[in-house]
């Protein structure tokens, strides 16, 4: 899994798997899933981040597996 954030753009991306995209999806204002042959979700991407979530939150990502 990865997570791209452009700061500049103001958008956030997270990519589940390498599978090919086939389709992608807005399911919200500013929420697009990416899907592959299978219809599974391999990526999600969201727009206008800053509004959405605290600056500080997306300098440090963390990962809990439980």
């Amino acid at each position: 899994m990865r997570v791209h954030f452009d700061e500049k753009a103001d958008a956030v991306y997270v990519r589940l798997d390498d599978s090919t995209i086939v389709e992608s999806e807005e399911v919200q204002p500013g929420v697009m899933l990416d899907f592959d042959s299978s219809h599974q979700v391999v990526g999600v991407e969201i727009l206008g981040v800053k509004k959405r979530i605290p600056l500080a939150d997306l300098k440090e990502v963390l990962v809990k597996i439980a």
